[in-house]
């Protein structure tokens, strides 16, 4: 991708750039928010960094690139974490800054930053990158600083410190020094106080004066002065303000711009962007036409189900048996349109949903299936939050299912924790539009699908399935990370969605690098018992992936441990079969698996294999083409999850259904039929 650079001066935002070309990217432009008054060295604000921002002027010669600069008019009036547009904000700078550079350069799709923990800088970035059309790359997010600070010095940035503010660094003796020097004593800084070692949380400000990417000159800083803001004894507050500085050409430095998008005249020229911008919002240029209502679908046959009470499954799909679809984009806006109104009649909304499962005929038309995904759910709408999601290909249409299904998990309470990273990085997979890594409700994370992509480039990994598998663990442990939790310690359900295209050596690998990978590594101190898990063959992954998993983590929120639920005594326990329950009582541990954490949620999984369902049916002969056999087949597992919720007192009020079992048993003539389910006593 061709990209502008958004650059303070600073290491992080350079060695960002040295990120991007790393992974095969092209700088071709520079953007950079000053004062308004050159004079002043730094602003109060919560997202620019600008002392040094004198000598940045000469990056554009250093680098052969065009620099653009706008002055900050703006202040920081949205101070929450997730921006909202808001006119006379510092970020409207930044809008106005970057949609003048996409102007002038129409090639730019991608814009690199150097975030490394602040979610308030991202989240911006990200934020007028949706708005631009554009891609956010954020190479430096969520990586170990220490190492990140080795690599810098390592691969030849040289920066000197211009801005501290932290216990044990002084104006006096750390304003001006390199990063090589102030290695070590950062290092110790860090054991001792807990500081940042990138001055991540505002301990230091440092600002480059070569690296690699000057490939034309480097800068000499010939005489400076220290400004000290604030002489507090424990940990004052200076900086560095320079006063001369001049370039030292480098040699060999001619004809530096290559075959870049700009022109050798354009090449080392400064904007200056003064002038006003339209707020535009792409997000609504990608809006299809307006939903039409279920009313326009008189001819189709819709199905809705819900299970739970404040916390519910509502699944809706079309009941095609006569393979009449007129296609999957009109049957998905049928679907998400009667999946939307239902969520209107209970006085709910999109933002109340937190996962959706999207279910396609062919994976071939993903991208179009995307496509009306986001006409219907928007960031606009989801306030708090975009929901969490998973799409496989399953064969609705041999099972009359029409071309979509969709299955949404909603809550009556506007209570969740959503992580939505946008920008690509090296830190997991990025999710660009409106559905997010994970959503926290209550004590339960539920996980997107994670495929074995490599986060930095959004390919999937070589190797074959176990790679992919591996890589898959890796991104879903990096996005438990961030709820401070660990797929290893706090899994409730663990689900591996596998390519029916996999041979079966290529399957028992899969269960063996499970196995190896991550069950023989589990730590059941927190949960109790082993997460149960499910396994499911779909015809197709997005990409073409081999394996795609979704974990559902537990996170306690309770302090001693030992909180329990409370039983709802008002709703009636489900009742046995006194009949069922002899006949079928020495196949429920055959085909069970049940994992219980403190009495206060349960997730249960049955499967059924060509051997017990031969004990049910009343013939062995075509279990599964008959639909007698599949009507007991269903009734069996009916009884065994009522089994499972008598003996750990829960009702059928308390469960979410997930679907993926059902519909893979409707669908394929295999051998197993797997019903999985989650009770959960908080909700």
């Amino acid at each position: 991708m061709e990209v502008v650079a958004l650059v303070s001066g600073g290491k992080d935002s350079c060695f960002a750039m040295m990120r991007c070309l790393d992974y095969g990217h092209k700088v071709v432009a520079l953007a950079n928010l000053i004062p308004l008054d050159d004079a002043v060295d730094e602003l109060d604000s919560y997202m620019y960094q600008t002392v040094g921002h004198q000598i940045v002027v000469s990056y554009a010669k250093c680098m052969g690139l065009p620099l653009f600069r706008r002055r900050i008019r703006g202040s920081t009036r949205d101070q929450g974490l997730k921006y909202n547009v808001t006119a006379g904000d510092e970020v409207e700078d930044m809008f106005a800054l970057l949609s003048e550079v996409k102007r002038k350069i129409p090639s730019i799709n991608a814009v690199s930053s150097g975030a490394i923990a602040s979610d308030y800088q991202r989240l911006r970035v990200e934020s007028v990158c949706s708005r631009l059309g554009l891609v956010s790359l954020a190479y430096l997010w969520k990586q170990d600083q220490t190492l990140l600070l080795e690599e810098m010095i390592r691969r030849g940035i040289v920066a000197i410190t211009v801005k501290v503010a932290a216990m044990g660094l002084k104006p006096s003796s750390h304003l001006g020094k390199e990063l090589a020097e102030l290695k070590c004593h950062l290092l110790q800084l860090n054991e001792s106080y807990g500081i940042n070692v990138c001055g991540e949380g505002g301990e230091y400000e440092t600002l480059t004066l070569d690296c690699p990417l000057f490939r034309v000159a480097k800068i000499i800083l010939d005489d400076s002065e220290v400004i000290l803001y604030s002489a507090d004894s424990i940990a004052s507050v200076g900086v560095l303000h320079p006063l001369a500085f001049h370039l030292e050409h480098k040699p060999d430095s001619s004809d530096i711009t290559g075959d870049s998008a700009v022109s050798q005249e354009d090449s080392s020229c400064l904007y200056l962007v003064d002038e006003d911008i339209a707020n535009v919002d792409v997000e609504d240029n990608h809006t299809l036409s307006p939903a039409p209502a279920v009313d326009a679908y008189k001819n189709i046959d819709l199905c809705i189900s819900k299970t739970g009470k404040d916390l519910r499954s509502i699944g809706c799909w079309i009941e095609d048996r006569s393979g009449t679809s007129e296609g999957l984009k009109a049957d998905l806006v049928a679907v998400l349109s009667r999946i939307d109104n239902q969520l209107k009649e209970e006085g709910l909304g999109w933002v109340n949903v937190l996962y959706v499962h999207l279910y396609i005929s062919s994976m071939k038309e993903f991208g179009l299936a995307n496509e009306v995904y986001v006409s219907f759910i928007t960031e606009k709408k989801c306030h708090l939050g975009v929901p969490s999601r998973s799409t496989i290909e399953l064969p609705l249409v041999e099972a009359g299912l029409g071309k979509s299904y969709v299955e949404v998990l909603v809550s009556n309470e506007l209570v969740k924790r959503v992580l939505h990273v946008q920008s690509i990085s090296c830190w997991a997979p990025s999710c660009i539009g409106p559905y997010s890594q994970a959503t926290l409700y209550g004590e339960i994370l539920y996980m997107a699908g994670q495929l074995g992509l490599d986060p930095p480039t959004m390919k999937l990994c070589p190797g074959g399935a176990k790679a992919e598998l591996e890589l898959a663990l890796r991104n879903s442990e990096a996005v438990a990370n961030a709820f401070s939790c660990s797929i290893y310690s706090s899994a409730i359900h663990f689900l591996v969605y596998c390519s029916a295209h996999l041979t079966s050596d290529e399957k028992e690998e899969v269960e063996q690098t499970l196995q190896s990978s991550y069950i023989s590594r589990l730590d059941c101190s927190k949960t109790g018992s082993y997460p149960t898990v499910l396994y499911v063959f779909a015809p197709d992954l997005p990409k073409g992936a081999r394996v795609e998993i979704k974990p559902i983590l537990y996170v306690p929120t309770d302090d001693d441990g030992g909180a329990t639920r409370e039983m709802e005594t008002e709703v009636p326990q489900p009742a046995l079969s006194k009949a069922w329950s002899e006949q079928y009582s020495d196949l429920h541990d055959s085909c069970c698996q049940i994992h219980i954490i403190r009495t206060k949620i349960c997730s249960a999984v049955v499967s059924i294999t060509s051997d017990i369902a031969s004990k049910i049916c009343s013939t062995a002969q075509e279990l599964y083409n008959r639909e007698e056999h599949l009507k007991a087949i269903a009734r069996f597992c009916v009884f065994q999850l009522t089994k499972t919720m008598v003996d750990n007192e829960f009702s059928w009020d308390s469960i979410t259904v997930n679907v993926e079992g059902l519909l893979f048993g409707r669908a394929l003539a295999g051998s197993r039929c797997n019903v999985p389910c989650i009770f959960g006593g908080l909700h």
